[in-house]
């Protein structure tokens, strides 16, 4: 089941042919305002599920659609910090997450706006990402960890470099626009396997970024229980697993990018910079060295 958020009428399901609104069966579930309403729901959501199941099935699809981030302000935004081998035959790592704010969240379709602060460079990372549909603390590094899990959703973690006092600041990452999500929150059923996905990244008709979750250093379980050991995660919490920085390139004026992940979907988005700085229009060899480093 894919399941979105809509400017229309709310809660919905993607079908192959268009969304069904499904939103009156959380009708009842009370929220402040659309940002938290698909938390609220997510939290209820497993339990309702066959009805909405069975709505999605039945009901026709709706005329117009906008589709909106399936999270628009998470309750916390959570990244990996690297967690990919590169392609190295290496030891792990050692585990690290970081925050990002949660008001750096795009809608699909949206505008990433770069912002005036001195920047050495704007690079892409298309990332999977996990959306929490249960309140978890202390999980197993095991296949009970998806049990916390209301789906997975295309996530771009766009990056300001050479911003900050200490190197590598993460600062960069949190200007609003900066983390596109979506179309939908894909449920764990339809997308099986997370560490056999294929991720691509295409910008302006150019392939940059394509690699396989298989390369993850942590695997989604052992992330899911290495968070919740430090926090508890609640429904809406949004967390990334990091990216393969082989095929990191800029983003620039005029840019429109696209990502892809298979049984997940496709997120694109444009880029704007109204002081129109450029860079070399390749992949940063240099960053993908230091990443295999």
């Amino acid at each position: 089941m894919k399941l979105v958020h809509t400017a229309e009428f709310g809660i919905g399901v993607l079908r192959d042919d268009g969304v069904v609104d499904v939103s009156a069966i959380f009708e009842d579930i009370p929220y402040r305002s659309a940002v938290d309403r698909m938390p609220r729901i997510l939290g209820a959501f497993h339990e309702r599920r066959d009805q909405v199941e069975k709505m999605a099935a039945s009901a026709d699809i709706t005329g117009s659609a906008t589709i909106l981030a399936p999270v628009p302000r998470p309750p916390k935004l959570i990244a990996a910090f690297r967690n990919y081998f590169e392609g190295v035959d290496r030891e792990r790592r050692e585990q690290d997450m970081f925050l990002e704010s949660p008001d750096s969240v795009l809608d699909p379709g949206g505008t990433v706006v770069l912002p005036p602060h001195p920047a050495t460079i704007f690079h892409h990372e298309a990332e999977l990402g996990l959306v929490i549909g249960k309140r978890s603390k202390d999980l197993p590094a095991d296949e009970g960890a998806y049990e916390a899990l209301a789906g997975y959703t295309c996530a771009m973690d766009v990056s300001g470099r050479g911003i900050g006092r200490m190197g590598p600041s993460r600062i960069g990452k949190s200007f609003s626009t900066f983390t596109p999500l979506g179309p939908a929150i894909v449920t764990p059923d339809e997308v099986g396997d997370p560490q056999q996905l294929q991720i691509t990244l295409i910008v302006n008709g150019q392939q940059r970024q394509s690699y396989s979750t298989a390369d993850m250093e942590y695997p989604v379980v052992e992330m899911l229980a290495f968070l919740s050991s430090y926090m508890t995660l609640v429904p809406g919490d949004v967390i990334m697993c990091g990216t393969n920085h082989q095929g990191l390139g800029p983003l620039q004026h005029g840019d429109h990018e696209l990502m892809e992940i298979e049984k997940v979907g496709r997120l694109e988005v444009d880029v704007v910079d109204e002081q129109r700085r450029t860079w070399p229009y390749e992949v940063d060899q240099e960053m993908a060295a230091r990443a295999r480093g």
